[in-house]
């Protein structure tokens, strides 16, 4: 007879910081090897249009962190928070958290290669490569808070209240 799992066993964990740090390190070394193996000067500047997409996505993420945290500890004032919006937000800053270690290792690289060229062309992409590492490192942070934000606080033991689970009659 197979037992059966526990019933946390499929449950959500948080985001691994080594997770993020290998996808990083992986999008670095990508990144150093493409550009380093093109002829740079033919390539196109720059553009900013990421730069900016990031930070936003940062700074909305971010919002919703504030928004959140005050909703779920109910907060005067504050509507109470919608269950299905908390995962959606979670699934969300995990997404962010992965993209943005991408973004920023992409960059990372990017602006490791920029910093030791001497070229013109290098020299004029710096600032746009710099932004975009700022602005990645902001989205995995606000990605990081958004999703320990969506935790739900720890009750203290006379608050206790069984739930169904507890509830419920029968084998355990």
């Amino acid at each position: 007879m197979t037992q059966a799992p526990p019933p946390d066993g499929s449950r959500m964990r948080p985001t691994r910081i080594s997770t993020l740090v290998v996808a990083a390190l992986a999008a670095a070394a990508v990144a150093w090897l493409l550009i380093s193996s093109i002829y740079y000067d033919r390539l196109p500047p720059l553009p900013w249009l990421p730069v900016v997409t990031l930070a936003g996505l940062a700074v909305l993420e971010a919002y919703a962190a504030i928004n959140t945290r005050g909703r779920i500890e109910r907060r005067p004032g504050r509507d109470p928070v919608n269950p299905l919006m908390v995962a959606r937000f979670v699934v969300l800053a995990k997404a962010s958290a992965l993209v943005g270690a991408i973004f920023a290792g992409f960059y990372a690289g990017l602006v490791g290669w920029l910093l030791i060229q001497p070229t013109r062309a290098a020299a004029d992409d710096r600032p746009a490569g710099i932004a975009g590492l700022v602005a990645s490192v902001a989205l995995v942070a606000a990605a990081l808070w958004l999703e320990r934000s969506c935790r739900v606080p720890e009750r203290p033991d006379d608050e206790h209240e069984p739930d169904d689970w507890e509830s419920r009659p029968g084998r355990r």
